[in-house]
């Protein structure tokens, strides 16, 4: 685990979520981006522990986290965090109970992170970061309901043409397996619909 500083596709993802027509609104992101450290994690490393308290929101630049739980002895996967979004085991880091998930490197990472003190300080006193924040979040919410609809709704052959039609580079980054587990399918079965699809 290795911390050090700055480059400029936080920058530009920051900016998606703002009003950037108000160059005060650009100068308050800019100055939100210079609160972050940048976190290097290698493949297998932890962001957080299933158990332990998340001190860290992040950017990820590149690399994968894969969010996951433990069930009858069996790692589920909950969630993917590709490059180019933001994550973290939310409400450990927000109110410092333990995360009940981990949350792991599955190929080397490169990561914004903030801790709690700076994060809270800069929802309530950067106007940028507080609309980036509302926004973000906004959309997740929006992403983790329409999820959960399709894991209820959807055939697990549904859910793959789903992914392939909205989250393709998902199917070229992310392992077999992890992809298998997120979709809520086993692996075996996960092989045979990509088979029968291609």
């Amino acid at each position: 685990m290795l911390v050090s500083k700055s480059n400029d596709v936080f920058l530009n993802y920051l900016c998606q979520f703002i009003d950037v027509n108000e160059q005060s609104m650009e100068e308050l992101i800019a100055k939100a981006k210079a609160r972050f450290k940048i976190l290097h994690l290698k493949k297998n490393e932890f962001f957080v522990n299933e158990n332990e308290v998340c001190q860290h929101f992040c950017f990820v630049e590149s690399g994968i986290l894969q969010h996951s739980i433990e069930v009858l002895d069996e790692e589920k996967t909950t969630y993917l965090a590709l490059k180019n979004s933001v994550t973290s085991s939310l409400s450990s880091f927000l109110f410092g109970k333990p995360s009940r998930k981990s949350i792991k490197a599955i190929a080397d990472c490169k990561l914004w992170i903030v801790d709690l003190k700076t994060f809270k300080d800069l929802i309530e006193n950067n106007k940028a970061f507080h609309q980036f924040y509302y926004n973000v979040i906004e959309k997740q919410i929006c992403l983790i309901d329409d999820y959960r609809i399709d894991l209820l709704t959807l055939t697990p052959e549904e859910r793959y043409k789903k992914l392939l039609a909205t989250e393709p580079k998902l199917l070229q980054e992310v392992p077999l397996h992890y992809l298998a587990s997120f979709l809520g399918i086993s692996s075996r079965h996960m092989s045979r619909i990509r088979k029968n699809i291609n």
